[in-house]
């Protein structure tokens, strides 16, 4: 997700997964990463699972904070899903 997108939403002051899925912006089994495409004008508290270091910049610089949150599964390989078994 890039910054334009997070600028042109009224979401509120605090961003996460959670929020960003309730409207339908970003896939509700998926990881969240900012990337830094456009500018901010306000100051934003975004929670995320990775940041590119243009987005930390240019949060940081509209007054905002970044908080990296953890995957959901923890430090090992995602969980497979279907027929991904048998490719493992």
């Amino acid at each position: 997700m890039n910054l334009d997108t997070l600028e042109a939403l009224d979401l509120g002051s605090e961003i996460d997964p959670g929020v960003l899925r309730a409207h339908g912006v970003v896939a509700k089994r998926g990881l969240v990463k900012i990337l830094g495409r456009g500018e901010l004008s306000r100051a934003l508290t975004v929670r995320a699972h990775a940041f590119s270091q243009g987005a930390i910049r240019a949060i940081e610089a509209a007054g905002g904070r970044v908080e990296t949150i953890p995957a959901p599964w923890g430090d090992r390989r995602p969980p497979a899903r279907g027929n991904a078994l048998s490719n493992r």
